[in-house]
Formats: structure tokens, C-alpha cells, sequence
């Protein structure tokens, strides 16, 4: 049976039909984690080195009134109280799912963080989504409910986490391998004899 006659089935039994594709070795959700963990290096290093005036949490796992959850990273900037909160996405899927995802951390965040001894006078988020071709047409085909949600960019990310005056909502994609710093590089000039 093909899988084209498959989901003509599933279709007439009003059922979803849902694949788990499997590989030799390591399963699908081995591959998907270390993609996450190279993301969540590559992006931690990045904003270690170019933001040190922030603190960072990895993994916060929270439950509050029945809501649990982990978030994939937590920025705190101490002088500015304020809050950054980011979520990684190798594979981009659920519109609706990463939308409600980030409400629901943006609502709990004070919650989430008081055991710290952060108290949170803005609130930020900020999605990353490893890039990829299939994730770029996946953000494309949902550019104008994404952006609503999320209008700010990297460049803009990167002036406010310098400055962090109010609250951002970002998205942008993220070169995995990259190396090079998230902040601008400074050209410096030799000197040319007169």
C-alpha cells in the first residue's frame, strides 16, 4: 500500500496518520538533541562572549498552577532588571505550538525566575531557528503571523541586549557552525606611511 492510499484512508476515518521515521544507529530524537545542544553551544558562546553583563540559565524547568515546561534559555541583566527569554527550534513544525509556547513563558516569567532572586521589570523572548532550507520555507509561509508576534530581527536583538531599555519580541535564524561573534566585527586599518 502506498502512502498516498494511506492517508486517503486515514482521511475517510477522519484519524491523522503520523510517520516515525527511523535510522540505523541513533533514532530521530538522538539526532534532534545534539542539533539542539550544538545550537544551544553555539548560540550560548556567542552571547557569553559579545553580552557579559548578562547572566545565564540553561534549562529552567518551571511548574506553576498545573503549567510545566523548560526553557531553553534564560538571560537576566541585573542593572536594567531586565529578561530575556529564549527558545530554540532545529525543526520549525507548529505555528500555533511556539505562539502559545511563548505566551504561556512570557505570562509565568516573574514566576519562573522569583526563586532566583529576579525580579523582572521587562519581559523579552526571543525564538532561534537553526537554519535550514526547510525551516527558511516553513518561516516564510508563516511570515505575517510570525512577524505580529515576533517584529524584531538579529540586528535588532543585538542593539537592545547592548541597551536593554523595554521589551523586545524576536525571531531570527542561526547559523549553527557559525564562529564568528555575535556582535559586529571591528575593521582595523594598517597605517599607511605618508
Amino acid at each position: 500500500m502506498t502512502l498516498a492510499v494511506l492517508r486517503r484512508v486515514a482521511a475517510a476515518l477522519e484519524i491523522r496518520l503520523e510517520l516515525l521515521p527511523r535510522g540505523q544507529g541513533a533514532d530521530l530524537d538522538r539526532l534532534l538533541s545534539a542539533r539542539h545542544s550544538a545550537l544551544h553551544e553555539s548560540v550560548a558562546k556567542a552571547l557569553a562572549h559579545d553580552f557579559p553583563d548578562w547572566v545565564m540559565a540553561s534549562e529552567v524547568s518551571f511548574s506553576i498552577w498545573g503549567e510545566r515546561g523548560v526553557i531553553d534559555l534564560v538571560l537576566w541583566h541585573p542593572e536594567r532588571r531586565a529578561l530575556l527569554i529564549i527558545e530554540f527550534k532545529t525543526e520549525f513544525v507548529d505555528v500555533g505550538d511556539l505562539l502559545s509556547t511563548m505566551d504561556r513563558r512570557r505570562r509565568l516569567a516573574s514566576q519562573i525566575v522569583k526563586a532566583r532572586g529576579w525580579y523582572p521589570r521587562t519581559v523579552s523572548t526571543w525564538v532561534i531557528v537553526a537554519r535550514s532550507r526547510t525551516n527558511d520555507r516553513r518561516l516564510a509561509e508563516h511570515r505575517t503571523v510570525l512577524r505580529s508576534a515576533f517584529p524584531a530581527g538579529l540586528h535588532d536583538v543585538r542593539r537592545w541586549l547592548r541597551e536593554p531599555i523595554g521589551s523586545i519580541d524576536a525571531l531570527s535564524m542561526w547559523t549553527e557552525s557559525a564562529t564568528r561573534p555575535l556582535a559586529p566585527t571591528r575593521r582595523v586599518r594598517a597605517r599607511t606611511a605618508s
